[in-house]
């Protein structure tokens, strides 16, 4: 049986609530194509939104170290450069990072894992526009949270953003600052196509190439 994701709940009773009275609005038409037509938008509206907020188990590679990062999220590498940090966040402003970005399409597994072990050190909601998410310019311009993770341990920082696209309309995370996280536990979702952007330290190792497709919680982006 599929696992659904709590944090679609709110979608998943609205879809519902839609399908039944589309299903009851097809009795009042003596069309046998409109009552198919109707049936069959219910039925792909419900099968769809099912399948969009599954939540499969996911397990950290064996020997997993806190010197690696697990990607937060499934999707494809589009974006992997050497950039220069705009503001001051977990990382000081001008610092040398490289940003690593995934894109998910609507039909790719949507809850997000953190990516290290750590305290989250650094959180920031940004409420900004909805370009697509492939759109480089996305990353400073849509709405999106900023999360930075630091291991107190060994002083490894990640900082990765929930990027919203033109279709995704709603960012969800349950992590706060100052609270520890573990990595490969789920923290929250993008809601219908989006896009992660990670930025690590420019003398990390990276593991995966561009159009590669990475899944969260088991696929190790780097070593940082």
């Amino acid at each position: 049986m599929i696992k659904l994701t709590s944090y679609g709940k709110d979608v998943l009773l609205k879809v519902f609530i839609t399908g039944l009275i589309m299903t009851l609005l097809s009795l009042f038409f003596e069309s046998l194509v409109i009552k198919f037509l109707l049936t069959g938008i219910t039925i792909f509206l419900w099968l769809f939104t099912l399948y969009f907020f599954r939540d499969p188990e996911r397990t950290l590679p064996a020997g997993y170290t806190d010197h690696q990062l697990v990607s937060p999220a499934d999707g494809k590498i589009v974006v992997i450069e050497d950039v220069i940090n705009k503001e001051e966040n977990i990382f000081p402003l001008d610092e040398p990072l490289t940003q690593i970005s995934i894109f998910l399409s609507p039909l790719n597994v949507h809850v997000n894992r953190n990516p290290i072990n750590g305290t989250v050190k650094y959180l920031k909601y940004i409420k900004g526009e909805y370009l697509v998410a492939f759109d480089h310019k996305s990353s400073e311009r849509n709405e999106r949270t900023e999360i930075g993770i630091e291991n107190s341990s060994n002083g490894s920082k990640v900082l990765f953003k929930q990027i919203a696209g033109f279709v995704a309309r709603r960012i969800v995370y349950d992590l706060s600052e100052g609270c520890r996280v573990t990595a490969g536990e789920r923290f929250g979702m993008i809601k219908f196509g989006s896009r992660v952007d990670i930025l690590i330290k420019r003398d990390s190792k990276i593991l995966v190439k561009m159009d590669q497709k990475v899944t969260g919680g088991e696929t190790i982006i780097a070593e940082i």
